[in-house]
């Protein structure tokens, strides 16, 4: 009915866009992200999307220059085969029980790291850096108030863990694009909240487009969310990266249709 704007009410399905991976939102075991680069930042497993790698290397710049602190890659793109070894070293390391391994680790297919835009991060020096030193450090204090500067949110924090389903964790920082990122500094939410708000907004943009509906402008869209500041703009927003290939008989098409955004997902 819509046809071609579906893609753009549809972002959580994206993985140019504002992809959404949880627990009850999985990916694929099959999706690679086709531009995948190791940063040139020092640590462990550093691998991310380009555009997001990019941004970790200004951040990581920035924090040294104004802090004297070193950041480091703890872990960043994680493939689904890798992620299901670590499930099952934690279920075993809890005693087999479920619910114990998930409060801190995802199932394959549940994990931001899979996306390429996620990355554990950490100050070197720091013992641990995937607990409460991290949080305390220099560096976590630091990567707390400015990694929204380089399009970067604390994805899991305090209060949210009802929402996003994890603990309170310090190191993990997702990329969405500096203009999210700026609006969520300024309107703290989980990711899957601000998912509902972006997409009703586009929703109300594109059928005002089409004269299907007599829509408010974003500012009363915004108003009506509780907040006087609209949301990005949709140009403002996450740049296009490279087509996202998979191995399915889909990957030959535009990583923005349909068929190939459900192709991302589990059946």
């Amino acid at each position: 009915m819509i046809g071609q704007p579906l893609t753009e009410v549809t972002p959580q399905h994206n993985p140019d866009d504002l992809l959404l991976v949880n627990r009850n939102w999985p990916i694929s075991g099959e999706y690679v992200p086709a531009d995948l680069r190791v940063t040139e930042i020092p640590g462990q497993v550093r691998k991310l999307r380009a555009e997001a790698a990019a941004a970790m290397e200004e951040m990581a710049a920035a924090l040294r220059k104004e802090t004297g602190k070193r950041l480091i890659s703890v872990s960043g793109y994680r493939p689904y085969d890798k992620q299901s070894r670590i499930y099952a070293r934690k279920l075993k390391k809890v005693g087999g029980v479920e619910a114990l391994a998930d409060e801190y680790v995802a199932r394959p297919g549940t994990s931001e790291h899979q996306t390429g835009l996620t990355m554990d991060v950490g100050e070197r020096g720091v013992e641990d850096n995937l607990g409460d030193a991290f949080g305390e450090s220099v560096s976590g204090h630091w990567v707390r108030d400015n990694a929204w500067r380089f399009g970067f949110i604390l994805r899991y924090q305090k209060g949210w863990e009802d929402v996003t389903g994890y603990e309170y964790e310090p190191w993990h920082l997702r990329y969405v694009g500096r203009a999210h990122a700026a609006y969520l500094h300024e309107h703290p939410m989980p990711l899957e909240e601000y998912l509902l708000l972006v997409r009703e907004e586009r929703l109300l943009r594109v059928l005002a487009r089409r004269g299907m509906t007599q829509a408010e402008e974003p500012e009363e869209t915004a108003e009506a969310a509780g907040t006087e500041e609209a949301l990005p703009a949709i140009e403002d927003e996450l740049p296009a990266m490279e087509t996202v290939e998979t191995d399915d008989d889909q990957g030959g098409e535009d990583a923005a249709s349909l068929r190939d955004l459900r192709a991302l997902r589990s059946a």
